[in-house]
């Protein structure tokens, strides 16, 4: 992996009790040797894999201030660092689940971009077997979980000014959104919505097929193309790209895909990211609600699988084998 640690900083927020929030300052930056880019790069994996909400700087961000001061001026990035640790313990303690953890602040290079990494990660404990076949006790970085992390372009940021994605995050689930104290402490508002502009490259999708009046198989070829270049792109980390979306598709109709998106009005980018569960919907049924889950391919709409919108009835047409023998068995075992 092409990452460059440029430099990295650790701090701790420790819960004393039901009150007070302590912070733990170091003293230096962490030196990069073999085990912090290991951490680095292991971390900038995670992240990427997830899903991500973007969003951009508050006018008088607090945090952009420092950090624009920071580079513009070479200041310390330590001193940064000790200074934005604080603020986000403030933030933190107006919250009843506050926890603490190991705060990082990460600055590295990928792929001739430059990022800050800012997370907060949880400790766990685990047991190991050393050299004399003993159990201890050893405490690691749960980074595979941390959902308390954010990451600024930094790249996008100081050529782009203007744009709603140079920063991203990641949405928690604890009641009140656990990345909401972490939206205070950035000064940040949600920007592109990315699930919005994949549920309108849906929309776009099925009236460009409408439009040049293609059958019911027809529709689906495109569906499968679509959905195979935006999951080709989701598997290789890249965006979705309108142009590119455009060649693949180019013999559907007589008009260019990305020229008919345009005059109709959907307002896609030329490139955003990729929804892996609203692309889902290109090739599958699915849903879920009072006891019943159920997911089936598209194709089978019409064929094998048929809706009554009157009497909102499903009706299935050969149903899968383990599921017919699971059948069988319950209503034999009834009937004795």
């Amino acid at each position: 992996m092409s990452l460059d640690i440029d430099q990295i900083a650790l701090h701790q927020l420790v819960k004393r009790d039901e009150q007070t929030l302590d912070v733990v300052l170091r003293d230096s930056l962490l030196p990069a040797n073999a085990a912090v880019e290991e951490m680095m790069a292991e971390l900038h994996r995670v992240y990427s894999a997830k899903n991500k909400a973007y969003g951009l700087f508050n006018e008088g961000s607090e945090l952009a201030q420092a950090l624009h001061i920071c580079r513009k001026d070479d200041k310390d990035f330590l001193a940064f660092s000790r200074a934005a640790t604080g603020r986000l313990r403030d933030e933190l303690a107006k919250y009843p689940f506050a926890e603490g953890g190991v705060v990082l602040f990460g600055q590295y290079r990928y792929l001739a971009v430059e990022y800050l990494l800012i997370a907060v990660l949880n400790s766990r404990n685990s047991t190991r077997v050393n050299e004399t076949l003993d159990i201890n006790t050893t405490h690691y970085l749960d980074i595979n979980h941390a959902d308390i992390v954010a990451r600024i372009d930094l790249t996008e940021w100081e050529t782009n000014p203007q744009s709603t994605r140079y920063l991203t995050f990641l949405k928690g689930r604890v009641g009140r959104k656990v990345s909401d104290f972490f939206m205070d402490f950035l000064a940040a508002a949600e920007g592109l919505d990315t699930k919005a502009q994949n549920r309108g490259l849906l929309k776009a999708v099925d009236d460009y097929c409408a439009d040049a009046q293609l059958d019911k198989n027809e529709r689906q070829a495109v569906r499968q193309q679509v959905y195979s270049y935006c999951n080709q792109q989701l598997h290789v980390g890249e965006e979705i790209e309108l142009q590119a979306l455009s060649q693949e598709i180019a013999s559907a109709g007589e008009k260019d895909f990305m020229q008919f998106s345009s005059e109709q009005g959907y307002h896609l980018e030329d490139s955003f990211p990729a929804d892996r569960g609203t692309l889902r919907q290109l090739t599958k049924f699915a849903g879920s609600g009072g006891g019943i889950s159920l997911t089936f391919d598209a194709m089978l709409l019409g064929e094998r699988i048929f809706w009554d919108a009157a009497t909102d009835t499903l009706t299935i047409k050969g149903t899968p084998p383990n599921l017919r023998d699971q059948l069988q068995r319950r209503l034999s075992g009834n009937s004795k």
